[in-house]
């Protein structure tokens, strides 16, 4: 449907309404095209009262279509007309209304009413990601960076993950501001990219460089560079983190996943305490492995063949390095299928270890213990990421090292076809963000990417504290 390009009197809409295929779902229909259109305001409104006069009161998801049009306009007065009538028609209004009606006040000279809509919403209900970032985007075009840096860790204290939008705010919106309070809070930012190994974009990154080469008396300067293979920055000659674990940092990380992830609280939840020390059993009588490999996972790997022909394949090839490989399968692959021929599954037995969980249980646990409990050397061969058992461990030190010990010992068995496999890191050096205090160096991406993602980058920006 195509919008009026002004408001209609009441028997024009009637008109428009009949001549509509489906008259009972007009308003909806034309208020979703206003939308989409930006329609004047004054033509939505002629509508809206069309509406009202019509049936004596206007229905929830027409007001929030409206709404909608308004937030999108920045009509402040109307933004607030329409939340008076919604809070006095609806008692408790859902997160879609709360999401525009924060954006809109906090896109307007009277954000601070952002602010008390975020703490209503708190009474009911966790404010969404986008309930903050409006808030702290807000606060932080008005340079009030205190109040942004509160509402960015309360979100983070409710596992809310920020965009990469609202974090290069903070940069684009602190530019030559002063204080040693302020100038912490974004080198924690800093330090949060790095514990979560983000990468910025190129503007993210353009706007770290700009905000500390503006820094009063800091004497910053920023440098675009590609590091060496040998980890060494050409501009500052500074050698970067080895990507390789020590054996200590190795054997704290083994104690603290063994004790927060696999005894901690999350194994049992899809595993019998006598399923996991009946597993333990069988890998302490067969250490150490050289792979373990998910087999489950590694399965599906090619949707259109038989899962136990990719298994098998998987089993193949690593077997030729005289690997000692252990196996993770569930009971069914041993019950004769379309899927699991129990003469491939014999013939896989031959070449590798074989635990056969129940069909419920969750294997990450089982991976993780049967790697770390092998050793340095051992690798493990998933698709998965294993971000929740990540997020079990308490400090961003050990949740570093995870990230770390993943990329080494982690193969990503949809590569692993590609006979790339058991390689070690491409690079000698650690690809996350760095400080040694008077340098810091942060590798970026060309493009915007919003999704996790193990490609690592080979650019980087070099920051050094002229002293």
């Amino acid at each position: 449907v195509q919008p009026p390009e002004k408001p209609l009197q009441a028997e024009e809409w009637n008109r428009l309404r009949e001549s509509f295929q489906s008259p009972e779902i007009f308003e909806e229909v034309m208020f979703n095209s206003m939308v989409r259109c930006n329609s004047p305001i004054d033509v939505a409104k002629s509508l809206l009262t069309h509406v009202a006069k019509n049936n004596g009161d206007i229905a929830y998801n027409l007001l929030l279509k409206y709404l909608a049009l308004c937030v999108q306009q920045g009509q402040t007065s109307e933004i607030r007309d329409v939340y008076d009538i919604m809070k006095i028609r609806f008692r408790i209004l859902e997160s879609g209304a709360y999401n525009l009606l924060i954006k809109g006040m906090c896109n307007s000279d009277q954000w601070r009413m952002g602010l008390t809509l975020l703490e209503e919403v708190k009474k009911i209900m966790i404010p969404s990601r986008t309930n903050y970032e409006s808030c702290i985007k807000a606060a932080s075009r008005h340079q009030e960076m205190n109040l942004a840096f509160e509402l960015y860790h309360e979100m983070l204290s409710k596992d809310l993950v920020p965009t990469l939008d609202v974090l290069q705010a903070f940069f684009d919106f602190s530019r030559g501001m002063k204080g040693a309070e302020l100038q912490k809070e974004l080198f924690g930012v800093l330090l949060y990219l790095r514990d979560n190994q983000i990468y910025p974009h190129k503007t993210f990154m353009r706007s770290i460089k700009l905000w500390f080469e503006s820094m009063p008396g800091g004497n910053w300067r920023g440098h675009l560079t590609n590091i060496k293979d040998s980890g060494q920055c050409p501009v500052c000659n500074h050698q970067l983190e080895d990507s390789d674990l020590t054996e200590e940092e190795y054997n704290n990380l083994r104690e603290r996943i063994i004790r927060d992830v696999i005894h901690g609280t999350d194994t049992f939840r899809k595993t019998s305490p006598q399923e996991f020390e009946a597993f333990q059993t069988f890998v302490e009588n067969r250490l150490p492995f050289d792979i373990v490999i998910d087999g489950l996972n590694v399965s599906h790997i090619k949707p259109r063949r038989m899962q136990c022909e990719n298994l098998f394949d998987a089993v193949n090839c690593l077997a030729k390095e005289n690997a000692r490989l252990l196996v993770l399968g569930r009971k069914h692959m041993l019950i004769n299928s379309s899927n699991w021929k129990r003469e491939v599954m014999k013939e896989m037995q031959n070449k590798a270890d074989f635990f056969f969980a129940e069909n419920i249980s969750e294997d990450d646990a089982f991976l993780l213990y049967a790697t770390l409990r092998s050793g340095k050397h051992c690798k493990f061969v998933t698709r998965d990421f294993l971000r929740d058992h990540k997020a079990c461990l308490s400090d961003s030190l050990t949740r570093h090292l995870f990230r770390k010990w993943q990329l080494i010992y982690r193969v990503n068995s949809k590569k692993m076809f590609l006979s790339l496999f058991i390689q070690q890191p491409a690079f000698s050096y650690d690809c996350v963000v760095q400080t040694t205090g008077d340098t810091w160096h942060i590798p970026y991406k060309d493009s915007f990417e919003e999704k996790y993602s193990y490609q690592v980058p080979r650019k980087w920006l070099c920051i050094q504290q002229q002293l």
